[in-house]
């Protein structure tokens, strides 16, 4: 199967083989015309109780499929070990593992960064930035015919609110957590983001992200990320983890969560592949299959310590 054109396909392949410690959910559909999609979720570890939590989310921009891409295989990795591994079912015994590998089913589906409403999910959270923004590319609410449309004031939209609500329930309400959202389009280099998106003042839990640096760099001194908030770059409005981090702060301000964003650098594929770029799939994807490849493969070992340091609160906390 090639993963590359049938996400869907793979997903339900997933599900058609999963091992026994992994749960299975829909968290609910969405429509848009004569398309209907459900949103899958998946929990390995215990479901319920105070555990270490790790969060990996994919497709919130639809057109940015190697999200999802990424996500999907690292489960496969997880769910194919969980058959025989007992080092690893030991450890899901006490860290629990979540995952909605397609947030934006239906963007997914067009092949658009927006929803089927034509709204850009990540400027839908309704938190406005404290630092001027580049125009339309900053979120605005012109219209849903231009890309990085807000929606309307009053409500997210269905995909925001699944993601929120299960974010809430399943992250922020434990001790320790962290999320990591999977995103491609930004420069050269692979970048992990940490908050914030709205304003360039510091991160309220920076010191955590730095011990989390420290500890990063030591255990994998040859990675290929570049770590750093996503402010240095451009700053938006209606970012959701800048909502849902303040959603933390408010609701449960003793609890430790991180979220971070990993933006890979799709430049790097159409530098190597110029003729991709007339594809709209080229600007945000590898196009080539050994490319491809290697991508689905890349992130593993980044994932691996996150997983491992959620168990570890202490070497950040």
């Amino acid at each position: 199967m090639n993963l590359k054109d049938n996400e869907f396909s793979f997903l339900d392949q997933i599900i058609s083989k999963l091992p026994s410690q992994v749960h299975h959910e829909i968290l609910g559909g969405v429509e848009n015309k004569d398309l209907k999609f459900p949103i899958h979720a998946f929990t390995i570890g215990p479901e319920e109780g105070d555990v270490p939590t790790l969060g990996l989310f994919g497709g919130v921009h639809g057109l940015e499929k190697v999200g999802a891409h990424v996500v999907l295989a690292y489960l496969n990795f997880l769910f194919e070990q969980l058959k025989w591994n007992t080092n690893l079912q030991e450890l899901f015994k006490k860290v629990r593992l979540v995952s909605i590998p397609i947030v934006n089913p239906i963007g997914l589906y067009n092949n658009t960064r927006c929803n089927g409403n034509g709204v850009d999910l990540m400027r839908n959270a309704p938190i406005n930035s404290q630092e001027k923004v580049t125009p339309l590319v900053g979120g605005h609410y012109i219209s849903n015919k231009l890309p990085w449309y807000r929606g309307h004031k009053d409500q997210m939209e269905k995909e925001s609110q699944v993601l929120c609500k299960y974010v809430e329930h399943k992250l922020l309400s434990n001790t320790y957590s962290m999320s990591i959202d999977f995103h491609s389009g930004f420069g050269l280099r692979d970048r992990l983001w940490y908050p914030y998106a709205n304003t360039k003042k510091p991160f309220e839990e920076v010191t955590k992200v730095f011990k989390v640096q420290e500890v990063f760099n030591k255990t994998l001194p040859y990675h290929i990320y570049k770590i750093e908030p996503q402010s240095k770059h451009y700053t938006t409005h209606g970012d959701l983890w800048d909502y849902l981090y303040k959603q933390k702060l408010a609701q449960h301000p003793n609890s430790h969560f991180l979220p971070w964003t990993l933006e890979m650098g799709s430049w790097a594929w159409f530098k190597k592949n110029p003729l991709q770029i007339f594809s709209a799939h080229g600007l945000f994807n590898p196009m080539k299959t050994h490319r491809f490849e290697r991508t689905m493969r890349r992130h593993f070992l980044m994932m691996n310590f996150f997983l491992n340091i959620i168990n570890n609160p202490k070497e950040w906390t």
